[in-house]
């Protein structure tokens, strides 16, 4: 009985492994082009879609990047097709291409200006539709076109797409003047009737004969449409909001009227809403700790007077950033910082007949913006090295 019930278990082991041995639907590396980097652009004048593939080559990504005596061969290849839809400019792409086209590693996914303004929806469908495309990609919006700012030097890194997508992380570490967005999060943003999602602006900067990549500002959606955009400090200003603020510098000014670099190390940012006498408010509270970068000036900063004055004066810097924001956002009726989902799950009663005319309650809401910052630490000196 034991021996038949070993040899049933040996035979069973047996088929599973032949099975998960399979290898039907597999494919080389060699058959597969990488790609980095997606752009989105609209013809305007046809109405077709663009789609600007960056490809790399994988025998010189690892190599010096020099060849020929001595001239610099790319690590990349642009492939660009045209199409009614994305998915057959994408399939299009083929034609050109030795190698099917790869998507999962894909880095970032830029959209072009004219496609920002047409309407997104129709041009994300695809990434978010196809099991080989992935939602953790980071998606912008390109000044001018997509293809251009996929044709620019990688400067210290082998590709653009490469390059762009490590100039969005550390924008949001080092700076946090515009929000790192991934496509999951532009999607459920683009899904809910009141919220007005946002992307990062990347732009080409003309640095003598080369054109380099760089993010400069935040693009603001209105349903699926780009309506407007923030600047840095208004961009800051959404990200205090949403408790989103990594790092940066806040420049403010001794009471002596020098310039301080104070720097960003730890901050939180939260927002509550009431509904007072049938009227929405909202209390933002943001908690900010720094330290003492640089100073311009010869007096002693490490005075508790002094100290409590420079931490006064960042306090405002931050508030001006929130106003800022919220005053653009007011502007744009674009509710980018999620004010009415978030009265929609406190008072869901309330909400229904709020929610159509949210636009107009959104540019009159009383907003409150209360800020407590802290300088911790002045750096390896007390004092500036000047001449007695």
């Amino acid at each position: 009985m034991k021996t038949g019930s070993r040899m049933i278990k040996t035979v069973l082991c047996f088929l599973i492994i032949v099975c998960l041995c399979g290898c039907g639907s597999s494919r080389e590396l060699n058959d597969l082009g990488i790609v980095l980097g997606v752009g989105i652009d609209k013809d305007v004048e046809s109405g077709t879609v663009q789609i600007t593939a960056q490809v790399v080559k994988a025998g010189e990504i690892s190599s010096s990047g020099k060849k020929n005596g001595g001239s610099e061969g790319k690590a990349y290849v642009n492939f660009k097709d045209t199409g009614n839809t994305v998915f057959a400019a994408v399939r299009d792409i083929t034609t050109q291409s030795s190698r099917k086209l790869y998507f999962p590693h894909s880095q970032v996914l830029i959209l072009g200006r004219s496609a920002a303004e047409d309407g997104v929806t129709k041009y994300l469908d695809f990434f978010m539709r196809d099991p080989e495309t992935r939602l953790n990609v980071y998606i912008l919006v390109a000044r001018d076109s997509a293809e251009g700012v996929l044709d620019t030097e990688p400067q210290l890194e082998k590709t653009p797409a490469n390059m762009i997508f490590r100039l969005v992380e550390g924008e949001a570490k080092s700076t946090s003047q515009a929000m790192a967005v991934r496509l999951r999060d532009f999607k459920d943003s683009l899904m809910v009737k009141t919220n007005a999602p946002v992307a990062p602006i990347v732009e080409i900067s003309d640095d003598g004969d080369q054109k380099t990549a760089k993010i400069n500002g935040t693009a603001v959606f209105k349903g699926d449409r780009m309506v407007g955009e923030l600047d840095k400090i208004e961009g800051r200003g959404l990200l205090w909001v949403l408790g989103k603020v990594e790092g940066g510098i806040i420049e403010t000014t001794s009471s002596q009227g020098n310039w301080v670099s104070l720097e960003i190390v730890r901050a939180k940012g939260s927002f509550s809403t009431e509904l007072v006498n049938g009227k929405v408010k909202i209390t933002i509270t943001i908690l900010e700790e720094g330290n003492i970068g640089e100073q311009a000036g010869p007096e002693n900063l490490t005075t508790l007077s002094e100290v409590a004055f420079l931490e006064k004066q960042k306090g405002e810097v931050i508030k001006n950033e929130v106003l800022a924001a919220i005053q653009k956002a007011q502007e744009l009726d674009a509710d980018i910082f999620g004010f009415g989902e978030s009265i929609h799950h406190k008072y869901p009663k309330e909400w229904t007949a709020m929610e159509d005319n949210w636009d107009e309650i959104f540019s009159e809401i009383e907003v409150e913006v209360k800020v407590e910052a802290k300088l911790r630490l002045t750096g390896r000196i007390n004092r500036p090295a000047v001449p007695k």
